[in-house]
């Protein structure tokens, strides 16, 4: 490969995974409507978030945050130097398989602690009966999303991304269709719905595991060997795994905060997935590309391979998270009534939901730099430096959500979640000078960062201008989805046509990318 197509290659890269994670983002918000609209801010909606948190939680504790995280640079060195590498991934595929065997078995006898643990406000109502019923269904899903997980770390290290982003799709596709089944047969939500995430792991670990299979990596589970390989990774996954539990514990204390206060769960659970769509979309896309690219650059020592992967990646970030992030500041109550309010969900359910997303958005470009520049660190193997930090945004962030949460609500959380994230960029930023060259933002990246926020910052005018004239048409029924659509359509042309002018960004190099 050439030197100029890499940085073409890596954003045909993020271009894939993040299409595809658009998709599953957007069945996941038909999902969030259906759930809004037939089980609103009811106990039932939130006893099956918190039993569905539960799974997700420890998947990326384990495999995501931490196995994962850890196993994707030794796997893509060992592509690159030829070494043996499907031995060393059958191994780490059982050895996690083993370890979370015996975690749902566990679970299943603990699950009423395990609900407080998330949400002691439950302690006093029928929420706790309702989410420990629903966690025990659900809470199998842990094992086979985790083993999709390390699949689909095989796959993105061998440069194939689109099955492994494209397996969320069909969590989102049957959770639809199990809410459809419920309300047609009159059965209750939250139980179709755990029934159906069940499943959903199981068809998630298929997609990828053929996927694999056909890429030459046909696992089977069997009993795993301590080899020095293993020893290395787990000596790897032990700071990411404790860094990934810091991550948790922020979330944990977020939801404990909203337990206390009827609906919020909800609120914070909807706000959250309309800011994970630009997240999903450009931080995972860039998470999932980027952190086997930098561990190929590093062992065959291109740092200045390296730098351009970093800086691109950054790039690509900012262009489509700052204008992003300036919107949902802007206009959160347009999105979130026009999106949610229906059915069981009214407008103060929109309007408690609308603040909770204004504050997330935020805290949208801290959550994505993250993504950028934690795979400095894990490209190196280094997942101490990462946990040091995460402890201390922890710390920031219990501060700050328990603190505003006696004094202003739930709303706390939602904050302490931002601050957090903010402190927890600029403390990676402030140590990336030790990676040398590759770590060093190069002068087109200080050029156009600029460039970039002067963009959103018009389009957020705009928006807000615009918002303002179509305030009627935004609340009124049989017109608002089409009111929206210009709102939204008006923003995206105003940005990238500023961005261009400005000079943020050049349409040349998003048409060479996509053809890529």
């Amino acid at each position: 490969m050439t030197i100029a197509s890499r940085p073409i290659r890596l954003i045909a890269g993020f271009f894939t995974v993040g299409l595809w994670t658009l998709a599953s983002r957007i069945l996941g918000f038909v999902r969030d409507i259906l759930i809004a609209a037939f089980m609103g801010a009811s106990p039932a909606a939130e006893a099956f978030l918190v039993a569905f948190a539960l799974p997700n939680m420890f998947r990326r504790f384990f495999a995501e945050g931490a196995f994962n995280t850890a196993f994707v640079p030794i796997f893509a060195k060992k592509l690159e130097g030829d070494d043996d590498a499907t031995i060393f991934a059958k191994n780490a595929f059982s050895g996690l398989a083993g370890l979370l065997i015996c975690l749902t078995l566990v679970a299943q006898l603990v699950m009423p602690w395990l609900v407080l643990a998330m949400a002691a406000g439950f302690a006093e109502d029928d929420r706790l009966t309702l989410a420990t019923s629903y966690g025990r269904i659900v809470f199998p899903y842990i094992l086979f999303i985790s083993m999709a997980a390390i699949l689909s770390g095989i796959l993105n290290a061998t440069g194939r991304f689109a099955a492994a982003a494209a397996a969320p799709v069909l969590l989102n596709i049957i959770l639809i269709l199990a809410l459809l089944a419920a309300e047609r047969s009159g059965s209750a939500h939250g139980l179709w719905l755990s029934w159906g995430a069940a499943i959903a792991g199981v068809a998630q670990a298929t997609l990828v595991w053929f996927a694999a299979a056909k890429a030459g990596f046909k696992l089977t589970p069997t009993i795993p060997r301590l080899t020095p390989d293993m020893r290395r990774l787990l000596a790897v996954a032990g700071p990411a795994m404790l860094a990934a539990g810091v991550v948790q514990i922020n979330l944990l204390v977020g939801r404990q905060v909203a337990s206390f206060f009827d609906g919020a769960i909800v609120w914070l659970g909807l706000a959250d997935r309309v800011y994970q769509l630009p997240l999903g979309v450009v931080g995972i896309a860039i998470g999932v590309v980027l952190l086997p690219e930098l561990a190929r650059r590093l062992r065959a020592e291109d740092a200045s391979g390296g730098q351009e992967a970093f800086n691109r990646a950054a790039e690509f970030a900012l262009v489509l998270t700052v204008p992003a992030a300036v919107a949902l500041v802007v206009i959160p109550l347009p999105l979130v009534s026009v999106m949610f309010e229906r059915g069981a969900f009214g407008s103060d359910d929109s309007l408690a939901t609308a603040w909770a997303l204004a504050i997330y958005g935020a805290g949208l470009p801290a959550f994505v730099l993250q993504k950028v520049l934690q795979p400095l660190y894990f490209a190196r193997e280094d997942t101490k430096t990462p946990f040091r930090y995460a402890l201390v945004a922890m710390g920031i962030n219990a501060v700050v959500a328990v603190g505003l949460g006696l004094t202003i609500g739930y709303l706390g959380a939602a904050i302490g979640t931002s601050v957090a994230a903010w402190a927890m960029v600029w403390l990676l930023a402030r140590g990336r000078s030790q990676f040398g060259t590759a770590g060093e933002f190069d002068a087109r990246f200080l050029m156009r960062l600029p460039r970039i926020i002067a963009a959103a910052a018009v389009m957020g005018a705009m928006l807000w201008a615009l918002a303002l004239g179509l305030g009627p048409a935004l609340v009124t029924d049989g017109v608002r989805y089409a009111a929206l659509a210009a709102l939204v359509g008006a923003g995206i042309a105003v940005y990238f046509l500023a961005a261009h002018v400005l000079g943020a960004l050049r349409l040349s190099d998003m048409r060479i990318a996509l053809r890529r």
